[in-house]
């Protein structure tokens, strides 16, 4: 089970976030987003428990168990939702900026 890790103080490591899930069950992978232009952490991570019945451990002992002075969000993580497309205006617009409109 894919496990959404939330509310991540942003100097928390890999290697940490492993620790402290590996202490109920076997874990598969850690993920700690990053900006891709700064490389520093998001404030979230992703967690791949292989045992559902440990990653369901780790939800009920972990959710808003407070880390660094910060109480961490422990869940099922969702999948990406699609994101809702615009149809496509040929005569431009977007943003309404009326600047450089003719009197």
């Amino acid at each position: 089970m894919n496990l959404y890790v939330g509310n991540l103080d942003y100097s928390i490591k890999e290697s940490q976030l492993l620790a402290m899930f590996s202490e109920i069950g076997e874990v598969a992978s850690v993920k700690i987003i990053t900006d891709k232009m700064t490389g520093k952490s998001k404030g979230f991570a992703f967690v791949e428990m292989p045992n559902d019945e440990e990653a369901q451990q780790a939800i009920a002992e972990l959710n808003q168990k407070s880390v660094k002075e910060r109480n961490i969000s422990v869940s099922e993580a969702k999948p990406p939702q699609p994101k809702e497309r615009r149809p496509f205006n040929p005569r431009g617009g977007g943003n309404n900026d009326n600047r450089f409109r003719r009197r």
